[in-house]
């Protein structure tokens, strides 16, 4: 395992851990993440607070560590999404070609031209209830996956159709072909498994990219709504009092940067394992 791999595994491994117990210990130390205490307001770190206290009194660390349970899962959850649909319209488009493949990638090459950033806010300033989608707090979640999944397939359907062209092209595909097998067989039996590599680096990459995007939108109050503890609201809140408790700011912030920095390496790692042109030059 290199260095890139390690660093990834510690940082993601250590943050989806924090998330898993953060409740249990909540629990067991009787602190709740919504419970407010305006006597501790902008306490600074101590034994009883290790990352100290916000504007409400409530511990930092603790809600940092529910909001990596949130980060995570709509990073998770979106990628694999946008890796489902790209991955599905890439295949289709490769292997069918003709008009289908030209259809699919005109409405992909429309899909990258729009400006994401802008159209996701105005997605995330709509109203729940009249976009079809359920409201709350796992209606924000839904509504931050759903948003960001269909606008994040079209660069794995890219990836996946560049790929499906060249195994179409390979004499086991067409030895498949030859001795019958249906084009759905050669596509999902054939042709898929060897799209794994692509796929894999896309969807690493996407989870970073989605864990941004969500703390943009909750940065700018369009996301997770508080109380529910997510990166990026926790940044929105600490914007006002960066110079009297700084380190509201400070952990959320560094947060963001190790994780979504996590997913690159492990991106790149995983480029490396299956190319071996990579592996090559590395040694």
């Amino acid at each position: 395992m290199n260095a890139r791999l390690t660093f990834a595994a510690v940082v993601l491994g250590g943050a989806a851990l924090a998330g898993l117990v953060a409740p249990l210990f909540a629990a067991q130390a009787g602190i709740e993440s919504a419970s407010i205490d305006l006597a501790m307001r902008y306490a600074p770190p101590s034994l009883a607070h290790p990352l100290g206290t916000d504007e409400l009194g409530r511990d930092v660390a603790l809600r940092l560590a529910l909001g990596a349970r949130v980060s995570l899962a709509v990073g998770l959850c979106a990628a694999l999404a946008a890796s489902l649909v790209g991955t599905t319209i890439g295949l289709l488009a490769g292997y069918a070609g003709g008009r289908t493949d030209a259809f699919l990638m005109r409405t992909t090459d429309a899909v990258l031209s729009l400006p994401v950033l802008p159209v996701l806010i105005v997605l995330a300033a709509a109203d729940p209830a009249k976009i079809g989608l359920p409201g709350g707090d796992a209606g924000g979640l839904v509504r931050i996956v759903v948003i960001v999944a269909a606008f994040g397939w079209p660069k794995v359907a890219r990836l996946v159709r560049a790929a499906t062209l060249s195994l179409a092209a390979r004499d086991f595909v067409r030895a498949a072909t030859a001795l019958g097998a249906s084009p759905l067989r050669v596509a999902l039996v054939h042709i898929l498994p060897n799209c794994a590599a692509p796929i894999l680096v896309a969807t690493a990459l996407a989870v970073g990219g989605t864990i941004l995007f969500e703390s943009v939108l909750s940065f700018l109050g369009l996301g997770i709504q508080p109380p529910v503890p997510s990166w990026g609201n926790m940044l929105g809140g600490a914007q006002e009092t960066i110079w009297q408790a700084p380190w509201l700011a400070l952990w959320p912030g560094l947060s963001i940067l190790a994780v979504v920095a996590a997913t690159n390496l492990l991106a790149d790692a995983l480029q490396e394992r299956f190319d071996p042109r990579r592996r090559v030059n590395a040694t």
